[in-house]
Formats: structure tokens, C-alpha cells, sequence
């Protein structure tokens, strides 16, 4: 749509070479708008230069192929001087044309600068109109917790099962990719922005990789368990109650109060006899440890949330 337009408008100017117009609008239009104005900067510069470069060689040389190639050297020399390698190609069809019209005085030069504004400007205007992904980022982050919360309703099997099949720890390559995924696209998201940032998504996704990682412990302790214990019910009920509860809005307060009487509980009860239930208590223990890290990151997260609306409201 932006090649169109830019075209459009070049021949309704009468520009000679329309077309390339276009070719410099579809070059401009980068992922994001940060990423087209950064862009759009560096090409300005480098066409300023491009063009007095090339006037001055074919004004004193004259309008021949070697002297467009001594201008294509000297200027790719400066591209990648100060990385502006990006506009060596776009630039470069602009000056060419200067060849074909034999000469480059003030009516070619207005020529050339309007063909790359025009470009440049429908690159950007496109891109200022590109909207976030909210949807497909909120899809990507409702994948995310769907996996947390499989690797939690998983362990709480475990506990109970030391022979569930395939407990292999093959679910956090698709829990780490998916967060890759998501991680990705808020990005793109937060530099499609060019008025108040909003940073909730990439905050929430680094808060569920923070997660990921105690998981990823959790999983060891679960891994070293070999015996069904007195205490592994009342450990794998309440794991499997927080992957029940496991989504976004939840701020896990009740979570970590029932979590505090599970620990006085298991404490209360008797000492075990056998080494190997001794062993797997200790690592139940942990595992509520570890569990305790994992509802105190969403707690802290939801509490920074809440003193950060209760901010801009009295900025506002």
C-alpha cells in the first residue's frame, strides 16, 4: 500500500522515475515504528551525502559509467564508516539517475529528493498507523500459562507416581520456547509505540521466565523422589490447587497463606522411620520451599502492578 501511494503521488507531481518512489517506500517500512524512524534518520543522512558526492564527481568528471562506479566506491566506503549500510542500495538507484538525465542541476536534484520524501514518508506513515498485536500477544501469554500450569498438574502426579511415564522434563523446551515466542513479540509491541510506553506485557513475560526457572528446581526435587511418603498427598493436592489457579489476575495472597498452614502441618506430624521416606519428606520440603519462591515472584509482580496504577492515578 505504501509503494502504491508513493507512486500515486510521484506521477501525480510529474516526477521522471516514479516508480522508484515506490521501491524506496517498501525499503523504509521497517517491524516496528522505532525501528522506521531510526531507519529513516540514518537514510536521510546518507542520501544528503550520497547526493553531494555524486554531484560533485559528475559535475568535475562528467556523467559516465566509471565515474558512477568511483561514486558507488567512495560511497560504500562511507556507508559502512557510519553504518549505514541499509541505504547504499536504496541511495544509490536514486543517484543512478542522474546518469540518465545527463546533468544534475536544481530541477534533477528537486527531482531525486522529492522521489525519496515521498518514499520515505509513506514508509513511515504506514508504520504509524501499525497497531500492537494485542490479541496474538494475549494468545501467547494465555500458551504460556496453559504450560505452567501442565508442568504443575504433572508434578503433582509425580509425587504420587515415581513411574508416571514420560517425566523426562522434555515440557520446558516447549514452555522456554513459547516464552521466547511471547518475549519477542511484546517487544515488537512495545516499539510500535511512540507515545507512553506501556511495559505490562514484557514485565509479566519476564516475571513467568523468573517462574520458569524455580520450576525447573521444583522439577529436580520432584525428580529425586522415590516413595509415596505420608505428607506427598497433601503436597501433591495442594500443587495440584495452584495449577487449578494459576492465571494472570490471580495474586496468589490465599495461595501463600494455605501454604504457610501446609508447612505447620507436615511439621506437626510424625517423624518418618524408613531412610527413603525420611529422604522423600526432606525433598517435599524443599519442594514447598521452592514452591513458596515461585507464588512469592506473581505476589511481588501484582503488588509492583498495583503501586504503579495507584502512581499514575495520582500523577493524572
Amino acid at each position: 500500500m505504501a509503494a502504491t501511494l508513493a507512486i500515486f503521488l510521484a506521477k501525480l507531481l510529474k516526477l521522471e522515475f516514479a516508480v522508484s518512489a515506490g521501491i524506496v517506500a517498501i525499503l523504509s517500512v521497517q517491524p516496528t515504528k522505532k525501528e522506521t524512524i531510526k531507519t529513516a534518520l540514518a537514510r536521510f543522512f546518507a542520501f544528503a551525502a550520497a547526493l553531494a558526492l555524486s554531484v560533485l564527481l559528475f559535475n568535475t568528471l562528467g556523467f559516465t559509467i566509471p565515474v558512477f562506479f568511483l561514486y558507488l566506491l567512495l560511497f560504500i566506503l562511507l556507508c559502512q564508516w557510519r553504518s549505514w549500510i541499509s541505504a547504499m542500495a536504496m541511495d544509490s538507484v536514486l543517484i543512478s539517475h542522474f546518469l540518465s538525465f545527463g546533468k544534475s542541476g536544481p530541477e534533477e536534484i528537486l527531482n531525486e529528493v522529492l522521489l525519496f520524501v515521498i518514499g520515505v514518508g509513506f514508509g513511515i506513515l504506514v508504520n504509524i498507523f501499525l497497531k500492537k498485536k494485542t490479541d496474538y500477544i494475549e494468545e501467547l501469554k494465555k500458551e504460556t500459562d496453559d504450560k505452567i500450569r501442565l508442568v504443575l498438574h504433572r508434578m503433582s502426579l509425580r509425587i504420587l507416581d515415581s513411574q508416571l511415564a514420560d517425566y523426562n522434563g522434555d515440557c520446558f523446551l516447549s514452555l522456554n520456547q513459547s516464552l521466547f515466542t511471547a518475549k519477542k513479540q511484546a517487544e515488537e509491541n512495545f516499539n510500535n509505540q511512540f507515545s507512553k510506553k506501556d511495559t505490562y506485557d514484557s514485565l509479566y513475560l519476564a516475571m513467568r521466565e523468573n517462574q520458569t526457572k524455580v520450576l525447573q528446581e521444583m522439577f529436580k526435587c520432584v525428580r529425586q523422589i522415590s516413595s509415596v511418603p505420608h505428607t506427598a498427598p497433601l503436597v501433591a493436592n495442594f500443587l495440584e490447587k495452584v495449577s487449578r489457579e494459576y492465571h494472570k489476575d490471580n495474586d496468589v495472597r490465599e495461595l501463600l497463606e494455605e501454604l504457610a498452614t501446609l508447612r505447620s502441618k507436615m511439621k506437626s506430624l510424625p517423624l518418618p522411620l524408613l531412610r527413603t521416606e525420611f529422604e522423600d519428606r526432606a525433598n517435599l520440603f524443599i519442594l514447598l520451599e521452592r514452591l513458596e519462591e515461585f507464588l512469592l515472584i506473581k505476589r511481588n509482580f501484582s503488588e509492583a502492578l498495583g503501586k504503579k496504577a495507584a502512581l499514575d492515578t495520582n500523577t493524572n
